[in-house]
């Protein structure tokens, strides 16, 4: 199913344009318009990027995606698109088919397990034109309980004007609230959580972790090499759309890459490869801790850097980063 908006055709006995009017303007073509804000999971109508979608027989989906060439957030840099909006893109996509394709009730809990993808840099210059992103999901291993998908896994292979963009791959289970209240005990209440949160820390310089602007900063500075806490600002328009009770996993996400740029030190760098696990949830009433350590370079020789995120002393978030400069 595409989404769209048609302009219905002219009604029979439709009496000609008055004098001065143009009676033989080209008929308009269907208009494109994005997916329903809810079915991603999203306040903001600005920040859904899907604009269609269609099954592809069993268990293969197309969803269509636009990425805006100027965003508050996941903007281009250096003439690149940004390379999470592939995790940006898959999340909604995901969270689109769950509802629409297997039958997932709106206000069910989405709980990713991982997340991972590759991108190719030369396909996210920046053109004329938005980009348009073509990713072609399949369905892998899902598991049901009675008529409820339990969760599975997906893979997102992204294409833009035909060239192979890159994939990414997330596995996740879905939860009723009834199941979800259980596992967050009293984080469940939202209010409770949000009452509780801590103020944002310090932001670490932008231009150390690729960003231009503070509030984009998810990083604190720390009282050691390679450890940073994470910033937790809940005003944030983008990564805190709407209220949550417990820290999103974009931020973690975006904590990732901005530890990774400030390990691999001063340059223009795009994070073009990221394998993430979630293991538990990081609380917004106490700190957590990114620690990044550089690793051996991947095969191609770019450097790769090792991300866990740590709350209460126990890990909640590993990542590995792989960046590739940008000339």
């Amino acid at each position: 199913m595409t989404v769209v908006l048609t302009v219905p055709p002219p009604m029979p006995g439709r009496r000609t344009a008055p004098a001065g009017y143009d009676a033989d303007l080209t008929p308009l073509r269907a208009l494109t318009t994005t997916v329903p804000r809810e079915y991603v999971h999203r306040s903001a109508v600005t920040e859904v990027f899907l604009t269609g979608w269609r099954g592809d027989g069993t268990d293969a989906w197309t969803v269509d995606a636009q990425w805006p060439r100027a965003h508050s957030f996941y903007g281009p840099a250096y003439g690149l698109h940004d390379p999470v909006m592939m995790v940006e893109t898959a999340r909604q996509a995901g969270l689109l088919l769950n509802h629409v394709g297997h039958g997932v009730p709106l206000g069910h809990a989405v709980i990713w397990g991982s997340v991972r993808y590759t991108v190719a840099p030369e396909a996210l210059k920046v053109a004329g034109t938005p980009a348009d992103v073509e990713v072609r999901v399949r369905d892998h291993d899902a598991v049901r309980r009675g008529n409820r998908l339990s969760g599975m896994r997906q893979t997102f292979d992204a294409y833009r004007d035909g060239r192979r963009l890159g994939r990414t791959e997330c596995t996740f289970t879905c939860q009723t609230p009834a199941v979800y209240r259980r596992l967050r005990g009293p984080y469940a209440d939202l209010d409770h959580a949000l009452s509780r949160v801590l103020p944002p820390a310090e932001p670490l310089r932008p231009a150390l972790v690729g960003r231009d602007r503070e509030a984009d900063v998810v990083l604190s500075p720390a009282d050691e090499t390679g450890r940073w806490r994470l910033r937790t600002d809940i005003t944030h328009p983008v990564l805190f759309d709407h209220p949550v009770d417990h820290v999103p996993g974009m931020l973690l996400v975006e904590a990732a890459r901005q530890a990774a740029y400030a390990t691999v030190g001063p340059g223009r760098w795009a994070a073009t490869a990221m394998d993430c696990s979630f293991a538990r949830y990081a609380e917004l009433d106490a700190p957590t801790w990114i620690r990044a350590r550089a690793l051996g370079p991947d095969s191609a020789g770019l450097p790769r850097v090792a991300i866990r995120a740590e709350h209460h002393g126990h890990p909640v978030f590993t990542a590995t980063v792989t960046c590739a400069p940008v000339s």
